[in-house]
């Protein structure tokens, strides 16, 4: 029997029913990110070498971390989503200043690091719900008798490329007058080292990147650390590509799941209150009220404002 429609519009119509019809019955069509995923049979996460406990290589050369066990269970419902049970997972080093480069050219579909949540980066890429609230401290060696503002001027400072770091410290460093001179190294490993071995008075940079580098070096108790209050706090969380609601709901409900559960506290226990593995080290920092609130109130801000 053959269909004939008066006008060229409801064929149009009855095709586009049909077609909807259609993708009803097979589910949600996937778009952006999890149809790339599908396609290439392949989830690439953007991970860290030395961002404790964020993620980190432990002594057999594997990928561990706060960050890198949340994203594991993201890759869980990937796989649910796109209906691959073996999906393939490639782990990409990044660092601060090529993780958004690698994100922007698709050779990395999450990142499962130490990323801060700005407006300015926002501009270029997504970002999940805030995972941890840090704030900005300076870390030096103890004879060096740093504690203040005051002692840093006219002092060389160091902090990692592509951080965020970079422009606070340019921006305190021209209001208060310091004259600081600021040095960027490679990355948080190289940062430290920087201080450590004198050529930079202090490492600045979130507080527990500074405290895990500190808590992982041969004698911690030869460095201390304080707070730039005048510096603001840092939202961090995981970063996708700009533009993707799809993969973005995807995330961000599998975070909030973990939110509701308590899974994220036992995690935050795990890294930051408990003896690392391989490294056997135990960051001792507490969970923070504001990290609370953006775990009780799920949010995306990159607004330091909206965390105070």
């Amino acid at each position: 029997m053959k269909l004939r429609f008066k006008h060229w519009g409801m064929a149009l119509t009855f095709a586009w029913a049909a077609s909807c019809l259609w993708t009803s019955a097979r589910g949600e069509e996937l778009t952006g990110t999890l149809q790339k995923i599908k396609e290439s049979g392949t989830v690439t996460l953007g991970v860290r070498e030395s961002s404790v406990p964020f993620s980190y290589l432990d002594d057999k050369q594997a990928y561990r971390g706060y960050s890198i066990d949340a994203c594991m269970k993201i890759v869980d419902a990937i796989k649910s989503k796109v209906g691959l049970p073996k999906l393939s997972v490639k782990y990409q080093a990044i660092t601060s200043a090529t993780r958004i480069p690698l994100m922007l050219n698709q050779t990395i579909d999450l990142t499962c690091g130490s990323d801060a949540n700005t407006l300015d980066r926002q501009r270029q890429v997504a970002f999940s719900y805030t995972t941890y609230v840090g704030n900005e401290v300076a870390a030096s060696l103890k004879s060096s008798n740093i504690r203040t503002l005051d002692d840093l001027r006219g002092k060389t400072v160091v902090t990692s490329s592509g951080t965020t770091d970079i422009a606070h410290i340019n921006e305190l460093n021209q209001q208060d007058h310091l004259g600081m001179k600021l040095t960027v190294a490679a990355d948080h490993s190289a940062s430290f080292m920087t201080m450590s071995s004198g050529r930079a008075s202090v490492f600045i940079i979130t507080d527990i990147i500074a405290g895990s580098q500190i808590a992982n070096a041969k004698n911690p108790e030869e460095f201390s650390m304080w707070n730039i209050e005048k510096m603001p706090v840092e939202p961090w969380a995981l970063m996708m590509r700009r533009d993707d609601p799809q993969f973005t709901s995807l995330v961000n409900g599998v975070l909030a799941g973990m939110f509701k559960s308590g899974e994220m506290n036992a995690l935050y226990r795990k890294w930051f209150e408990s003896p690392l593995p391989s490294l056997g080290i135990n960051l001792r920092i507490p969970m923070s009220d504001k990290l609370r609130r953006a775990m009780a109130v799920p949010t995306d801000s990159g607004d330091p404002k909206d965390y105070k």
